[in-house]
């Protein structure tokens, strides 16, 4: 995707091709030309075209909506917003960020979403599925960039891919499609687990695309001879008592499914399964920075600011529904070698081998 914008050629058709394009200037055989009077009328085209030219008065201003303002999700708001500087924007001249928290409460959402159409933004940026439903219900006029869906179409928020038709429009990064390679990796990188525990957020995706990453799940754990407890996380302060269920339960590794408030609570999730002694996988590679065993997916920093450039064509007056989805086409395998070795595990050579990156 091209996401720097093109320079208009200085000779394109907004230009002046000839003088006698001048509106009110007569050139021709025998007729004297009075430089003054010409200068004078370049002068006026000059400055007209100028005035067309010039950026918008005040700043955009682009509704953010965030699921809490943790260390990750300030990061990928900084992701973001370096990625419009990128293009050119400058932050309080060219746009301003009106951020809205639920603070880890994603029932808030609604009432954010609500609260951020009325501050009329030209732009609403909603992070991941649960955000973006809910400014999609608050407007269905105010354009909508989601950088993190996990199935547009089957959450409903986009007609196809290829054709949005709606307000909302953004990138995936595939939330169903993976959950089985990420079972499968972890039962390659340590190969005697049989009982591994699932968390997940209920609530986090539509049913459809609930039931689909469960039924990835259920065939990935049939075909790798592995049972799979999943266990709910409602709430940040949930976690806890999750881990507790988990002791109880008796399992010997941990996988965490795609959602927005677990991609939020990542690295205490990695810490939490660390010391307890589980070999745990993540869907990106900050949950194995945070220590985590292994993480494998798209890179979502990248996917935020990729988002940027959608910002920017909307803003240069694009449409929504005409803006495919971008699919991710590079996904990242990490592995934690210093994890590993406080879970006294070594990675098979296959593994280390397919690695795009090791922390030591």
């Amino acid at each position: 995707m091209d996401t720097i914008p093109r320079r208009r050629r200085r000779n394109g058709s907004r230009g002046i091709r000839h003088l006698s394009a001048i509106p009110g200037l007569r050139l021709g055989e025998g007729v004297p030309m009075d430089r003054r009077r010409v200068l004078s009328l370049l002068a006026a085209v000059t400055m007209s075209q100028a005035v067309g030219a010039q950026p918008r008065t005040k700043p955009a201003r682009i509704g953010y909506l965030v699921t809490a303002e943790t260390s990750q999700g300030g990061r990928l708001k900084d992701e973001f917003r370096r990625a419009l500087v990128a293009l050119g924007y400058v932050e309080g001249r060219d746009f301003v960020l009106e951020v809205r928290s639920a603070e880890g409460r994603i029932e808030r959402f609604a009432e954010l979403a609500a609260e951020l159409v009325r501050v009329e933004p030209d732009v609403i940026v909603a992070p991941g599925t649960p955000q973006a439903l809910a400014a999609r219900k608050a407007t269905s006029k105010i354009p909508i960039v989601a950088p993190t869906m996990g199935d547009p179409v089957g959450d409903g928020l986009v007609a196809t891919l290829a054709r949005p038709g709606g307000n909302v429009t953004g990138l995936t990064f595939l939330a169903t499609e993976l959950v089985g390679k990420r079972l499968a990796l972890l039962a390659e990188a340590v190969p005697a687990i049989r009982r591994v525990a699932v968390l997940w957020q209920p609530g986090a995706y539509a049913e459809t695309t609930t039931n689909e990453m469960r039924q990835q799940l259920e065939v990935a754990a049939k075909r790798l001879n592995v049972q799979v407890q999943q266990v709910d996380v409602r709430r940040p302060d949930g976690l806890d008592e999750a881990f507790a269920v988990i002791a109880r339960a008796n399992v010997d590794a941990l996988m965490v499914l795609p959602a927005t408030m677990l991609f939020t609570l990542q690295g205490r999730i990695a810490g939490l399964a660390t010391k307890g002694k589980l070999p745990a996988i993540g869907i990106d590679r900050g949950f194995a920075d945070a220590g985590g065993l292994m993480s494998y997916g798209a890179s979502i920093p990248d996917l935020f600011r990729r988002s940027a450039a959608y910002v920017d064509k909307i803003l240069k007056g694009a449409r929504p529904g005409e803006l495919p989805v971008e699919r991710p086409t590079t996904f990242e395998l990490v592995i934690n070698l210093k994890t590993a070795r406080e879970l006294s595990l070594e990675f098979p050579a296959t593994i280390r081998a397919r690695a795009d990156d090791e922390i030591t």
